[in-house]
């Protein structure tokens, strides 16, 4: 790797390259891309990097680009693809004339790279919280534990009127889906384990009180987004943390678990339950002692 410390500066932004990480500082500025101003700074580790690419640009420019994992970074997770090409906040466009050296830094990287393919967790740490904006129909706030949707008179929905304010723990939630506000209805839904309530989730985003609405000026990349990777990277921590056994945790009441197996031994014997049923079921109970 080049020696720690090294900086490539570019338009909008410059990758100081470290021992094990790219570090990429963005510039505040009027001609500076909103999104790039709100991330501030990203720590990309080497293993969340899968590879780099070198392109021609427009107008007497060359393209240095990061290609994360996938699954690596939940800002890139959340954005699903979305990102125009110049919101992407791995590009490094740089004058022509600086091509042999981006060269360099590229060869660099490359000889560091080890791994390839999807990144079991996060590497790249999520925005930081708590964050809030404004949708077209609700304010949305995220403290790190709770998101929550405060609903505007002039834009929500009766439907979300009828449900009231809404807070949902991310220990409650799956996942998030973000569509743009550059695209025609673009939202932020809330994407709930098991269906939430039990009640079916509403295919109109505007009825459904685990959503919020953009519109113009509502809703932007550089709020929406980090807001909905931030949302992202605490559910999937939360649930990691749910798939460990905590210590401590008091084991079911062996004739309670007695119980339950008779009771559906006799749903089987009944043609009830099926023969794959039973088993599944009867393991499950089994593993809680």
């Amino acid at each position: 790797m080049s020696r720690m410390g090294d900086v490539l500066a570019g338009f909008h932004a410059a990758w100081e390259f470290e021992s094990d990480s790219v570090l990429i500082r963005y510039e505040r500025g009027i001609r500076t891309p909103k999104l790039f101003q709100a991330l501030g700074e990203r720590r990309i580790p080497l293993e969340a990097i899968g590879g780099v690419t070198l392109t021609p640009g427009k107008r007497g420019t060359v393209v240095l680009r990061l290609e994360l994992r996938p699954g690596a970074d939940p800002l890139m997770e959340a954005a699903a693809g979305q990102l125009k090409e110049g919101g992407d906040p791995y590009r490094l466009v740089l004058p022509a004339e600086r091509e042999t050296l981006a060269e360099y830094y590229a060869d660099e990287l490359r000889a560091e790279l080890k791994e390839s393919g999807p990144a079991e967790e996060f590497l790249v740490e999520a925005p930081e919280v708590p964050l809030q904006f404004k949708a077209y129909d609700a304010k949305a706030s995220f403290d790190g534990q709770t998101v929550r949707f405060r609903w505007f008179w002039t834009g929500a929905s009766s439907a979300k009127w009828k449900a009231g304010d809404q807070s949902f723990s991310v220990a409650e939630l799956s996942g998030v889906e973000w569509r743009s506000p550059e695209v025609f209805e673009g939202h932020l839904r809330l994407l709930r384990r098991d269906g939430g309530d039990g009640r079916p989730v509403p295919e109109q985003v505007d009825h459904d009180p685990a959503a919020v609405v953009f519109g113009l000026g509502y809703g932007p990349v550089h709020e929406s987004l980090p807001f909905a990777a931030a949302v992202l990277s605490a559910v999937r921590s939360a649930g990691v943390a749910a798939a460990v056994p905590a210590a401590g945790v008091p084991r079911r009441d062996p004739a309670d678990i007695a119980e339950r197996i008779r009771h559906l031994g006799e749903l089987h014997q009944a043609g009830l339950v099926t023969d794959e049923e039973f088993s599944v079921k009867k393991a499950e109970l089994l593993a809680e002692l």
